[in-house]
């Protein structure tokens, strides 16, 4: 017989199931009913359910509920710190079955190549790993990348299986100001899927960039920012990552009635939360913890969220969808007992059947050795523009401080939190250093340094002690880019991320074991940020509210961005 015709009688009964899935209820994404009966299941398709099959192969689920596979609906899997293909071992057993990603932080430093990569791994992956294509590499133009992606470059990348669409369009100036390269992009997707990150955008503003065909925002962060996206057409997708925490102020706006308009998504967490939180399961869990109704979470995390990016083999437990399904212990609870992804149940020995892909972009850590004189800010105002940090956001406050000139050099200041702040550029393009302040991380020695530094990922470096910082620059050069955390002459800790200086060559538990000591590292400096690292990453992130829209394009209106 046929796949289709296969199909066809085991959901009629006339020939045992390949697998059934005996005990459990189904929760209806519909409804909200939970449904008694087997789960049939034929290669990666469901074929019945609602009733009593035969199987070749029969798991026992009984007292548990089975929900569709979730679906994150915007990430960058460069953020978990991990390869594609760890990133799959790490989430997938937790449930997490269709991951969208934006893979706009290794095309950063690599170009096309880093986006073919990612191509090459999706074919690998027990999850279904769906890669966009990226839309702003850079991210503007006051960016030093390691690659520029013009619409000539995109439309070969085009077509992919693992394709959706065009991934966030962050250069939101760009569409409403009608820029002809960002227009020439936007053209390539007018019939498929455009996916947004407008900050803040609202009004007429909000109005033109939508009418570009773009239709998800994962930037709102508060509900009328939300709600007034959802009125003009967009889909809200509501973030929790590790730095960008959106869901509590989100969570009142998600209703059953909401729910089919609203999606969840993480955008950048990283290993060491996934283990001590979770990933999408931590994200339904809260949710309902704080109110909102178990459908609405659940639909938000499966069949919302196929329907808004044109997936529509998948996103229910119903016939001729995608074996795609979790079994869980409870609705409130969301710890999943048992994964199915595409009818492969989700085991160590599952992922070892996967084929291995070679890692790229080694190397690509070329920075200038930088000495403590590096990091002087010379001036003649003592008021200093500084950047302030909100934590647990992206978003930044542009703060103004006296800060007294001594020597040629305004330092740092322990005693009113006012660190040093140096981007230095690592793509061998110019060397570039920049210096600047930044308040709220609460050190009171050594330095911290990283080179994921959204979205361009050149060094950044924040310091009490220019020495210290220069020895953590410095290192990460050595170790083909990471974290590094030193203090009195001395590293610390550090992770090395030797792939395109954004991802670990070791499985994510040995990543996750790092973190924990890179965070008890930079506590023991007084950091009082409970994501140092990332919080880091962001704040050298141009595309903030300190750019202000007129009908000329883009004015800083701050005259301070750290731009390697």
């Amino acid at each position: 017989m046929s796949d289709l015709e296969n199909r066809i009688a085991q959901g009629r009964g006339d020939q045992p199931a390949d697998l059934v899935l005996r005990g459990g209820q189904v929760l209806d994404l519909v409804t909200g009913e939970l449904l008694d009966g087997d789960v049939a299941i034929c290669g990666d398709t469901i074929v019945g359910i609602c009733a009593e099959y035969e199987a070749e192969k029969v798991i026992d689920v009984t007292g548990q509920i089975l929900v569709p596979g979730f679906i994150d609906t915007h990430l960058h899997v460069e953020s978990s710190l991990v390869t594609p293909m760890e990133f799959d071992r790490c989430v997938t057993p937790r449930g997490v079955t269709t991951a969208i990603c934006d893979p706009h932080e290794i095309a950063n430093v690599l170009g096309a190549k880093g986006i073919r990569w990612f191509q090459e791994c999706s074919r690998h992956t027990l999850m279904d790993l769906r890669v966009q294509i990226s839309s702003c590499v850079p991210s503007t133009h006051m960016e030093t990348a390691g690659a520029k992606l013009e619409a000539s470059d995109l439309r070969p990348l085009m077509g992919h299986p693992s394709g959706i669409g065009l991934a966030e369009f962050m250069n939101y100036p760009g569409v409403i100001h009608r820029d002809p390269a960002a227009l020439a992009k936007l053209r390539l997707y007018q019939r498929g899927h455009i996916d947004g990150h407008a900050p803040l955008l609202s009004g007429k503003d909000l109005n033109a960039y939508v009418s570009a065909g773009i239709r998800t925002e994962h930037e709102a962060t508060n509900p009328e920012e939300a709600l007034e996206k959802l009125r003009k057409g967009m889909r809200i997708l509501i973030r929790e990552g590790s730095v960008s925490k959106d869901m509590h102020a989100l969570q009142p706006l998600l209703t059953e009635r909401t729910s089919p308009y609203m999606c969840l998504c993480t955008d950048d967490r990283n290993p060491l939360d996934i283990a001590e939180h979770g990933h999408l399961d931590y994200m339904i869990r809260t949710l309902i913890s704080l109110g909102t109704p178990p459908l609405a979470a659940y639909r938000a995390a499966t069949l919302s969220a196929a329907e808004a990016f044109g997936l529509k083999d998948r996103g229910m437990i119903a016939p001729g969808k995608r074996a795609d399904i979790v079994a869980i212990d409870s609705l409130e609870g969301c710890h999943a007992q048992l994964v199915l992804a595409a009818g492969v149940e989700v085991t160590d020995a599952a992922f070892a059947t996967r084929t291995p892909v070679q890692p790229i972009g080694r190397g690509s850590v070329r920075a200038p050795e930088v000495e403590a004189e590096s990091f002087r800010l010379a001036g003649n105002a003592e008021t200093t523009d500084v950047i302030g940090i909100r934590e647990g956001q992206i978003l930044t406050d542009h703060l103004q401080q006296t800060i007294a000139i001594a020597d040629g050099d305004k330092k740092p200041d322990t005693k009113r939190d006012l660190m040093r702040i140096t981007v230095i550029e690592r793509h061998g393009k110019n060397g570039n250093i920049a210096n600047g302040f930044v308040k709220g991380f609460g050190m009171k020695a050594g330095a911290i340094a990283s080179t994921v530094c959204h979205d361009h990922h050149n060094i950044a470096v924040v310091g009490a002690d220019y020495a210290d910082m220069a020895l953590a620059a410095n290192r990460l050069s050595e170790i083909e880019g990471g974290f590094v955390v030193a203090k009195g002459g001395e590293i610390l800790a550090e992770l090395a991320l030797p792939v395109a200086g954004l991802m670990s060559l070791s499985p994510f538990e040995e990543v996750r074991d790092r973190l924990v000591e890179l965070r008890a590292a930079a506590t023991s400096l007084g950091v009082k940020l409970e994501e140092p690292f990332l919080q880091l990453a962001f704040l050298a992130l141009p595309v903030i509210p300190a750019l202000k829209i007129t009908d000329r394009g883009m004015v800083d209106v701050t005259k301070f961005e750290i731009i390697a």
